[in-house]
Protein backbone atom coordinates (compact mmCIF):
# COMPACT_ATOMS: atom_id res chain seq x y z
CA UNK A 1 0.00 0.00 0.00
CA UNK A 2 2.53 2.41 1.25
CA UNK A 3 4.74 1.92 -2.33
CA UNK A 4 0.88 2.90 -4.11
CA UNK A 5 0.61 6.01 -2.74
CA UNK A 6 4.25 6.98 -3.18
CA UNK A 7 3.54 6.39 -6.63
CA UNK A 8 0.98 7.98 -6.91
CA UNK A 9 2.71 11.27 -5.00
CA UNK A 10 5.38 11.08 -7.77
CA UNK A 11 2.95 11.26 -10.53
CA UNK A 12 1.42 14.36 -8.95
CA UNK A 13 4.43 16.07 -8.41
CA UNK A 14 5.50 14.74 -11.91
CA UNK A 15 2.23 16.30 -13.12
CA UNK A 16 2.93 19.75 -11.47
CA UNK A 17 6.14 19.98 -13.59
CA UNK A 18 4.46 19.29 -16.66
CA UNK A 19 1.05 21.62 -16.15
CA UNK A 20 4.22 24.36 -15.61
CA UNK A 21 5.92 24.09 -18.42
CA UNK A 22 2.70 23.43 -20.75
CA UNK A 23 1.11 26.23 -19.16
CA UNK A 24 3.81 28.92 -20.20
CA UNK A 25 3.33 28.02 -23.90
CA UNK A 26 -0.84 27.52 -23.68
CA UNK A 27 -2.51 28.98 -20.66
CA UNK A 28 -3.11 32.59 -18.94
CA UNK A 29 -0.42 33.12 -17.18
CA UNK A 30 -2.77 34.36 -14.58
CA UNK A 31 -3.01 34.27 -10.63
CA UNK A 32 -5.05 30.97 -10.77
CA UNK A 33 -2.50 29.48 -12.63
CA UNK A 34 0.63 30.76 -10.12
CA UNK A 35 -1.73 29.24 -7.35
CA UNK A 36 -2.35 25.77 -8.51
CA UNK A 37 1.86 25.49 -9.23
CA UNK A 38 3.29 27.13 -6.32
CA UNK A 39 3.64 27.71 -2.58
CA UNK A 40 3.14 30.73 -0.94
CA UNK A 41 7.01 31.14 -0.51
CA UNK A 42 8.37 29.74 -3.67
CA UNK A 43 11.65 30.78 -5.74
CA UNK A 44 12.35 30.50 -9.23
CA UNK A 45 15.63 30.90 -10.29
CA UNK A 46 16.66 31.07 -13.46
CA UNK A 47 20.17 32.48 -14.37
CA UNK A 48 19.69 36.15 -15.32
CA UNK A 49 16.88 36.65 -12.95
CA UNK A 50 14.43 35.13 -9.36
CA UNK A 51 11.70 35.52 -8.01
CA UNK A 52 10.20 34.63 -4.59
CA UNK A 53 7.19 34.42 -2.97
CA UNK A 54 3.47 33.71 -4.98
CA UNK A 55 2.31 37.33 -4.72
CA UNK A 56 4.02 38.63 -8.66
CA UNK A 57 4.80 34.73 -9.87
CA UNK A 58 2.45 35.11 -12.73
CA UNK A 59 3.57 38.48 -13.90
CA UNK A 60 7.27 37.32 -13.65
CA UNK A 61 6.16 34.67 -15.92
CA UNK A 62 4.83 37.18 -18.40
CA UNK A 63 6.93 39.80 -18.36
CA UNK A 64 9.79 37.27 -19.18
CA UNK A 65 7.65 35.94 -22.04
CA UNK A 66 6.69 38.82 -22.99
CA UNK A 67 9.62 39.40 -25.04
CA UNK A 68 8.94 36.25 -27.63
CA UNK A 69 6.17 36.08 -29.54
CA UNK A 70 5.60 32.18 -29.37
CA UNK A 71 7.49 29.75 -27.20
CA UNK A 72 7.53 25.93 -26.26
CA UNK A 73 8.98 24.45 -23.62
CA UNK A 74 9.65 20.29 -23.85
CA UNK A 75 10.45 18.09 -20.79
CA UNK A 76 11.60 15.19 -20.17
CA UNK A 77 9.68 12.97 -17.55
CA UNK A 78 11.18 13.98 -14.15
CA UNK A 79 13.29 11.61 -11.79
CA UNK A 80 10.65 12.40 -8.80
CA UNK A 81 12.18 11.49 -5.22
CA UNK A 82 9.31 11.46 -2.66
CA UNK A 83 10.04 11.70 1.24
CA UNK A 84 6.86 12.10 3.04
CA UNK A 85 5.28 15.30 2.43
CA UNK A 86 8.75 16.67 1.09
CA UNK A 87 9.74 15.59 -2.95
CA UNK A 88 12.47 16.34 -5.27
CA UNK A 89 12.68 16.56 -9.18
CA UNK A 90 14.89 16.72 -11.61
CA UNK A 91 13.81 17.19 -15.58
CA UNK A 92 15.50 17.68 -19.05
CA UNK A 93 14.04 20.60 -20.42
CA UNK A 94 14.22 21.93 -24.40
CA UNK A 95 13.11 25.30 -24.99
CA UNK A 96 12.14 27.24 -28.29
CA UNK A 97 11.78 31.26 -28.03
CA UNK A 98 10.77 32.97 -31.21
CA UNK A 99 11.41 36.43 -31.14
CA UNK A 100 9.01 38.82 -32.22
CA UNK A 101 8.89 39.29 -36.39
CA UNK A 102 11.55 42.07 -37.44
CA UNK A 103 10.82 45.25 -39.35
CA UNK A 104 12.27 44.10 -42.59
CA UNK A 105 9.73 41.10 -43.01
CA UNK A 106 11.84 38.38 -42.97
CA UNK A 107 11.44 35.33 -40.25
CA UNK A 108 11.64 35.80 -36.56
CA UNK A 109 14.60 34.58 -35.17
CA UNK A 110 14.57 31.36 -32.46
CA UNK A 111 16.05 30.92 -29.64
CA UNK A 112 16.48 28.08 -27.77
CA UNK A 113 18.15 26.43 -24.99
CA UNK A 114 18.87 23.62 -23.36
CA UNK A 115 18.59 23.27 -19.14
CA UNK A 116 18.44 21.16 -16.79
CA UNK A 117 15.66 21.81 -13.80
CA UNK A 118 16.12 21.18 -10.07
CA UNK A 119 12.90 21.58 -7.80
CA UNK A 120 11.35 20.82 -4.75
CA UNK A 121 7.75 20.40 -3.98
CA UNK A 122 5.58 20.18 -0.57
CA UNK A 123 2.11 18.40 0.20
CA UNK A 124 -0.08 21.29 1.29
CA UNK A 125 -3.76 21.29 2.30
CA UNK A 126 -4.85 21.87 -1.63
CA UNK A 127 -2.25 19.48 -2.15
CA UNK A 128 1.08 19.23 -3.98
CA UNK A 129 2.74 22.41 -4.93
CA UNK A 130 5.96 23.54 -6.44
CA UNK A 131 8.52 25.46 -3.50
CA UNK A 132 11.46 25.67 -5.73
CA UNK A 133 12.26 25.43 -9.52
CA UNK A 134 16.01 26.52 -10.06
CA UNK A 135 16.99 26.15 -14.10
CA UNK A 136 20.66 25.94 -14.79
CA UNK A 137 20.90 26.53 -19.35
CA UNK A 138 23.54 23.73 -20.41
CA UNK A 139 23.37 25.19 -23.86
CA UNK A 140 22.30 28.07 -26.02
CA UNK A 141 21.48 28.71 -30.24
CA UNK A 142 20.51 31.65 -31.63
CA UNK A 143 20.14 35.53 -29.84
CA UNK A 144 18.69 35.80 -26.41
CA UNK A 145 16.33 38.38 -25.54
CA UNK A 146 17.82 41.75 -24.88
CA UNK A 147 18.85 42.61 -21.80
CA UNK A 148 19.69 39.03 -20.45
CA UNK A 149 23.23 37.42 -20.33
Amino acid sequence: MHSDLTNIDRTDVAELLARYLVGLDADPLDDDWAGGLFTADAIVEFPMSAHRGLAGMAGYHRDALGNFAATQHLGSPPVVQVAGDRAGLRANLTSTHVHHATRDGGPPELFRTGTLVDGDAVRTDAGWRLSRLSFRVQWMDGRPPAGSS
